[in-house]
């Protein structure tokens, strides 16, 4: 098989929550350019629907866009049957949606803590697990599990006071290799996407506190870009991949590295 070839999706179709804006829309924006058919959902149903229209119009794939709260068993279930009524198959999955809260440990309220747990990981917990009832029946399947480079390990409060989020994201790691070794006889592959700084709606507020903390630490001396994600994510949903599973790639300018 030719190299192009290993990363072609023409024919996939991949769902991708939190898929209307920042690290969703750039992920789901590579795999148009690399042919797949998408469904985008989220619980801003509107910014879906915006980002379907542009790439429909400028790739010429097939996109939907649906409203969806992770956190919510009957929201999932609907998506992935108006998933497999309209493509018949769901063959890539990204785990993108996420939430945050910033707040000293003493701080944190509870309340917000079960929030961002529930949402980064219960809802890609539940959102493999429905996914995974087509994929394990197919034989086939991609799941990409969005982490965080906060979730390797511990950070420095003075740029993320997040232990919450920092919490999450060491889960969705661990979720992410034991769901591999789980699945690979079903010939699913799951890994991680550990993003580092990316400006996003989520990040603004840490990137204009912390931002030159941040620099200073990653190699690159930048934050990532729109364009920074697009290859690491379409590797891990191509079958150039496929001979990896329960991995964590790291896209963050090196800053994993150099602490």
């Amino acid at each position: 098989m030719h190299v192009k070839d290993l990363f072609d999706l023409t024919g996939k179709t991949a769902l991708v929550t939190g898929g209307g804006r920042g690290l969703g829309k750039q992920m789901a924006e590579g795999f148009a350019e690399a042919g797949a058919d998408l469904v985008l959902c989220s619980r801003k149903q509107e910014a879906c629907e915006e980002t379907a229209r542009q790439l429909e119009r400028e790739h010429g794939v097939k996109v939907s866009a649906y409203g969806c709260d992770v956190t919510k068993i009957e929201d999932i279930e609907h998506v992935v049957q108006k998933t497999l009524e309209e493509f018949g198959t769901i063959d890539i999955l990204v785990n993108n949606s996420g939430a945050s809260w910033g707040a000293p440990t003493l701080e944190m309220p509870l309340e917000a803590f079960q929030k961002v747990m529930n949402v980064n990981v219960t809802g890609t917990f539940l959102m493999s697990q429905k996914v995974g009832e087509v994929m394990v029946n197919q034989k086939s399947g991609k799941i990409i599990n969005i982490a965080s480079v906060a979730g390797l390990g511990g950070a420095d409060p003075r740029f993320m006071d997040t232990i919450g989020y920092n919490a999450s994201k060491g889960a969705v790691i661990t979720f992410t290799k034991d769901l591999a070794v789980k699945w690979g006889a079903h010939n699913i592959q799951v890994n991680a996407l550990a993003p580092g700084f990316f400006p996003t709606k989520m990040s603004k507020g840490l990137l204009e506190q912390g931002g030159e903390f941040i620099l200073d630490r990653t190699p690159l001396n930048r934050f990532g870009s729109e364009e920074d994600l697009k290859g690491a994510a379409l590797f891990l949903a191509s079958r150039a991949s496929d001979y990896v599973t329960g991995d964590v790639l790291v896209v963050d300018g090196g800053m994993h590295a150099s602490c």
